[in-house]
């Protein structure tokens, strides 16, 4: 087989998966509108929930990329939202104040992202080791300090925008939102557009390409690596105030209950953008919400447990399917010392 012949080969292969890719998205699209059509309040119930699912996904999702966009690899996501909505807990306890409760959650986060920077840029720690050194203090100084009985006082209500929250279908998913949720939205645009629009995009994706090269015209590498990973840590720190303060109004311990680590998948299949990551925390979120949807139905002949791990299964398939053809940053876990 020739050159020209496999490289045709391999063009048309691309073409057919991109091909099967949009065909695959209009006919979800309209599945979707047909299931509305069918069952309007219930298909507006479960693509909100779906949407209210995405949230922590997404947060931690722009946390990881942010912190790989740099060259820092970022595993404890999970221990920094567990932590984040503890502490957002037990401030919501003592004080009362929904709002003071979530800074405090997203200054929790950030602590823990500067901790994760330290450990990989001053001590120059493996970045695998020092998340899972995250992940396990999250989890031994939650589970320890957690005192049953407490209870918050209080939970983010959703806010409905005016007229918009009654346009059909549109209306109840993305305008009937408690404030995080609205927040996670305008974060994810923001994000985009900082990212690859601003200077500061423009050095976060130097420096996690080619810092030496960054290095060069004057950018300092390592302080850029300690700004965006805490950074970054605020928004995990957002994710783990958003379980607490406005998707269960409660804290237990383990709640994060692994969508740090999905986070990472979602991050992955996004391809390290913000707009990328949003539409794959959607495809979670709205695992999360078939999975719960399927329950209600009372759909005896799925055992529980089948139904539970959907969303799961859905991470390894997509991690087993799509990483190969993702490309994570050049730099991304490589210690860069200065000259």
């Amino acid at each position: 087989m020739t050159t020209t012949t496999i490289t045709k080969l391999n063009n048309g292969l691309k073409l057919d998966a991109a091909f099967f890719g949009r065909v695959a998205v209009v006919a979800v699209a309209v599945a979707a509108l047909v299931y509305y059509f069918l069952h309007p309040q219930q298909a507006a119930a479960v693509y909100a929930s779906a949407l209210r699912q995405s949230t922590p996904l997404v947060l931690g999702a722009l946390c990881g990329l942010i912190g790989e966009r740099t060259g820092i690899i970022n595993i404890g996501i999970e221990g920094q939202m567990l932590m984040a909505a503890f502490i957002a807990f037990l401030v919501n306890v003592y004080s009362g104040n929904l709002l003071v409760a979530a800074v405090a959650g997203v200054l929790a986060g950030a602590f823990l992202g500067l901790f994760l920077a330290w450990m990989s840029i001053t001590l120059k720690m493996d970045q695998i080791i020092g998340g899972t050194v995250i992940n396990i203090l999250a989890l031994g100084l939650t589970s320890f300090f957690y005192v049953a009985g407490l209870t918050t006082k209080g939970k983010l209500q959703p806010i409905p925008l005016g007229p918009l929250a009654d346009i059909p279908l549109i209306g109840p998913i993305f305008f009937n939102n408690a404030p995080i949720t609205y927040l996670t939205i305008i974060l994810v645009f923001f994000f985009q557009f900082a990212l690859f629009r601003t200077v500061w995009g423009l050095r976060t994706r130097a420096v996690g390409e080619h810092p030496s090269a960054a290095d060069t015209v004057g950018i300092r590498v390592n302080r850029m690596r300690y700004l965006n990973t805490t950074l970054a840590g605020c928004l995990s720190g957002l994710a783990g105030a958003y379980l607490t303060l406005e998707a269960v109004g409660s804290f237990e311990r383990g709640m994060t209950n692994g969508r740090g680590f999905v986070a990472l998948a979602v991050m992955i299949f996004g391809k390290w953008t913000p707009l990328g990551s949003w539409g794959a925390a959607l495809l979670f979120g709205f695992a999360t919400a078939l999975q719960t949807q399927f329950q209600f139905l009372g759909l005896d002949f799925i055992p529980h447990q089948f139904v539970g791990m959907f969303p799961y299964v859905l991470t390894i398939v997509v991690l087993a399917g799509f990483v190969g053809r993702s490309r994570p940053p050049a730099a991304e876990g490589k210690v860069y010392d200065p000259e």
